[in-house]
């Protein structure tokens, strides 16, 4: 008897060791395979980054040489202005930078962005006040230099949230880097939006004033600048009294600017 509940208590032994030796290998397994999957997700996502940041310097670096064909924000616009039952309309037409009018170049500056030629892509007074504009708690408004509005415009999407705001400082960052100052304010006064479906300042001067944007008069260039905060609401045949107010000062201040040759 004592013999057999020795040889029965040793082959419970054998059997627990093997259980025990298959749960120590299950394990060795699922560590393995759980260290495994986090090597490949931080591969990925390495490879990911990696990945971004090669696409988005090799985007800036063409289109420093290649002008922009179209935007987000056309197509948008294009598809908004279709769903109102009025076609499908983009009308932009491309003018190298020494054909633009320098009296446009100079509204551009006195307009939108004083400090254009001298911050590097941001104009550190301008968000302090537009800061201080937006204590209330309402969308960040204002502050927004040529170099950010053309990143803005040209690389993403129309939009006030964070992502948006973060990948537009990285893209103005790159613009400022990569393209010169000429090539900034070329791409922006071709592509910004000026009117409804109107894009660029070649369609707008034939739009508003039947002429091409190589011959703008002061008041011309300054009347197109002075809507650019509402484009789709104002009219530079038809400016309100804000509006004329506005391209008067442009006008007053014009000769003050240098800008990129």
């Amino acid at each position: 008897m004592t013999t057999y509940f020795v040889g029965f208590f040793l082959g419970l032994h054998r059997i627990c060791d093997q259980v025990m030796a298959i749960k120590r290998g299950n394990y060795r397994k699922k560590k393995v395979s759980s260290t495994s999957w986090k090597k490949q997700l931080k591969s990925w996502s390495i490879r990911i980054v990696v990945g971004f940041f090669a696409l988005s310097i090799f985007w800036v670096l063409c289109l420093k040489f290649i002008n922009p064909p179209i935007t987000y924000l056309m197509i948008k616009r294009g598809f908004q202005w279709q769903s109102e039952g009025k076609g499908f309309k983009i009308e932009k037409d491309w003018l190298p930078y020494d054909d633009l009018s320098n009296n446009l170049k100079r509204a551009a500056l006195a307009g939108e962005d004083a400090h254009f030629m001298s911050h590097n892509g941001f104009d550190t007074d301008a968000i302090k006040q537009a800061l201080e504009k937006n204590q209330s708690g309402k969308p960040l408004r204002g502050g927004s230099t040529i170099s950010q509005q053309v990143a803005k415009n040209v690389f993403l999407w129309p939009g006030r949230s964070w992502l948006r705001k973060g990948l537009e400082t990285y893209f103005t960052f790159l613009i400022e880097i990569i393209w010169s100052k000429k090539r900034i304010l070329e791409v922006y006064l071709n592509v910004i939006e000026m009117g409804q479906g109107v894009y660029g300042a070649e369609a707008a001067s034939h739009y508003y004033f039947n002429k091409s944007a190589k011959s703008l008069t002061k008041k011309e260039a300054a009347l197109i600048i002075a809507i650019l905060p509402n484009p789709r609401q104002w009219d530079a045949r038809r400016p309100s009294n804000y509006v004329n107010s506005r391209a008067n000062n442009i006008v007053r201040y014009l000769s003050h600017y240098e800008i990129p040759d």
